[in-house]
């Protein structure tokens, strides 16, 4: 135990390792930020049209998102990056970041677009046909009746989206990227084993720090909307 506490005290004192850690913690964090914004936008895109109104218009957007959710959530993770990394984007010198960042974005839009679309569709259909019967139009209804219930229904499942994305970034040290992983991996390498287990001790905080942050903001929202609920 005395050794631990004592490679831990060296990892905070020595500078090249917490220049290491937090340049890992960075990259990290790019990736996971940019990647659930492309998730969000590119999941509601999805959800929508997968929930649009049955016409001869939307055969063929509904068929093309509908295997797109199917491949992406029936093929692991690391498969995918791999395929970005390897076959798509097998360019020299095109910036890995944006592989990344795409590779997981793709990925975390194919889950966001079924969890927008069971909000979507966990609002009563009888809420949209009494708007109809008072004259509201489709996109009026949406935005003033479904999407409102919808997304207060899934802020939990979205938290927990999110909280998958970050951790799930781990991964990137597997084609090279030298994220948060990596420097611990980077730190521990060629030592003892009460040494290597000290820096990945301390990313895995990293990582539970940032998680506990966005847990606790979810939850925060979950409490507004209770209230806001309650005073309605």
């Amino acid at each position: 135990m005395d050794n631990f506490f004592n490679k831990l005290v060296e990892l905070f004192t020595t500078p090249q390792y917490i220049d290491s850690l937090l340049h890992g913690f960075l990259l990290t964090m790019q990736i996971s930020f940019f990647a659930i914004i492309i998730g969000l936008v590119l999941g509601t895109i999805i959800a929508l049209i997968d929930t649009a109104k049955k016409s001869k218009w939307m055969v063929l957007p509904k068929f093309i998102c509908r295997v797109y959710v199917t491949i992406i959530r029936g093929t692991p993770m690391a498969l995918q990056l791999f395929i970005m990394f390897f076959v798509i984007f097998a360019i020299r010198g095109f910036p890995q970041i944006i592989i990344a960042i795409l590779a997981f974005g793709f990925n975390s839009a194919a889950y966001t677009a079924e969890v927008i679309r069971s909000g979507i569709q966990s609002v009563d259909v009888g809420q949209t046909e009494a708007g109809m019967a008072l004259g509201l139009s489709r996109f009026t209804i949406f935005r003033r009746i479904v999407a409102p219930q919808a997304i207060k229904n899934i802020i939990p499942a979205l938290g927990n989206e999110i909280i998958t994305v970050i951790k799930e970034t781990a991964i990137v040290s597997m084609v090279g990227m030298y994220d948060l992983n990596m420097a611990a991996k980077d730190i521990g390498s060629g030592q003892n084993m009460a040494s290597y287990i000290v820096p990945m001790f301390v990313a895995a905080l990293f990582y539970l720090a940032v998680i506990y942050l966005i847990t606790f903001v979810i939850k925060r929202i979950e409490k507004t909307l209770r209230k806001s609920e309650r005073r309605a």
